[in-house]
């Protein structure tokens, strides 16, 4: 690891040294490849500096323990300096590791409500909610591109984006079958039900990565209607387009505008696109992407809510939490390092 950490330290020198030449200053397009290089490199640089000062800072109290009078406190700072380079090392490792194409990109989320009738929509609202109020916390945008909501509450499906930087990286762990166990608020017995709701989370793609024809487009228009749709539903501003090849159905209905709601249905359209191809050629060869801890299928039980002990368990990793409250409230952080770390942890095991 050092060797590569040394290796990387002299390229971002060497890149420095590069970008203040006169060639490259006059060359737009080498600066702009250069300084993206310089970007990509400078936390890692960072970081290594920092454990290299640690590195440092223990060499020379562990000289100090060989003076009595200041043998004890060398001791004290000696643990504080073992820390600070274990955490440093770690972060280390997981910058180490090649970064997949899509964990920068904005992601695209779909939640259903599945088994378990209204209970199942109102967990889909809730869930829903959960990722919001994460997504606050975490400084990202959430833009509702469609959905349906239910008599009950919550939803049937409501799909959204997520707008940040490492927004997939973040929730890509999120994909699966998500069951609570609670009583709900219908229930008259006090007995404690068990309903699914299930999350879909795609990278957001460009157009550019895949040609979609025209002919093989249906698209329809039609009244906005539904919970935010009492705004705009006097036109016909709502787009549905169906891509006959696929099969894939796409619904916009959030914008007043029933052009930017078409250029929307087509953003999601093209990510579904180009996830179902990927999902074709892994079954075909038999592979798994090294982005996903599980098999990233929709039917997959990823994580149970228990309501009544306050418990989440998430069966990606076998963790388990006794504070169901404070991830629902938007405390999802925790949770999302731990499925970081145990990725990293399987990649560096080359699992």
């Amino acid at each position: 690891m050092i060797k590569r950490l040394d290796e990387t330290l002299k390229r971002y020198e060497e890149l420095i040294e590069k970008l203040s030449t006169e060639e490259v200053i006059k060359n737009i397009e080498q600066m702009k490849e250069l300084s993206k290089e310089k970007a990509a490199l400078e936390e890692i640089v960072l970081v290594y500096k920092k454990y290299k000062e640690i590195l440092k800072q223990k060499k020379e109290n562990e000289e100090l323990l060989n003076d009595m009078e200041l043998v004890e406190l060398a001791r004290e700072e000696l643990n504080l300096l073992e820390e600070k380079e274990k955490n440093l090392r770690n972060e280390l490792e997981k910058l180490l590791i090649p970064k997949e194409e899509n964990d920068s990109k904005n992601i695209i989320m779909e939640i259903r409500g599945a088994a378990g009738g209204d209970e199942a929509n109102i967990f889909a609202g809730d869930l829903f909610e959960m990722y919001s109020k994460f997504a606050v916390n975490e400084g990202y945008q959430v833009e509702v591109i469609n959905s349906v909501a239910c008599q009950a509450g919550g939803y049937s499906q409501i799909e959204f984006i997520v707008k940040g930087k490492n927004a997939y990286l973040k929730l890509k762990y999120e994909n699966g079958a998500h069951r609570v166990q609670r009583v709900p608020a219908t229930e008259s017995q006090g007995r404690v039900h068990t309903s699914t709701a299930t999350v879909v989370v795609l990278p957001e793609r460009e157009d550019k990565q895949i040609e979609i024809k025209e002919n093989d487009l249906k698209i329809d228009v039609y009244r906005s209607g539904g919970a935010g749709g009492q705004s705009v539903n006097t036109t016909d501003s709502a787009v549905r387009i169906t891509h006959l090849p696929t099969g894939i159905v796409v619904t916009c209905q959030n914008e007043r505008s029933q052009l930017k709601n078409k250029e929307k249905a087509m953003q999601i359209l093209t990510s579904k696109i180009i996830e179902e191809k990927e999902r074709e050629q892994e079954q075909k060869y038999g592979q798994l992407r090294k982005t996903k801890i599980g098999t990233g299928d929709r039917s997959e039980k990823i994580r149970t809510y228990n309501y009544p002990q306050n418990r989440i368990t998430d069966h990606q990793i076998n963790l388990t939490l006794m504070h169901l409250d404070r991830i629902m409230a938007g405390g999802l952080g925790e949770l999302i390092n731990e499925l970081v770390n145990e990725d990293v942890r399987r990649k560096l095991a080359g699992e």
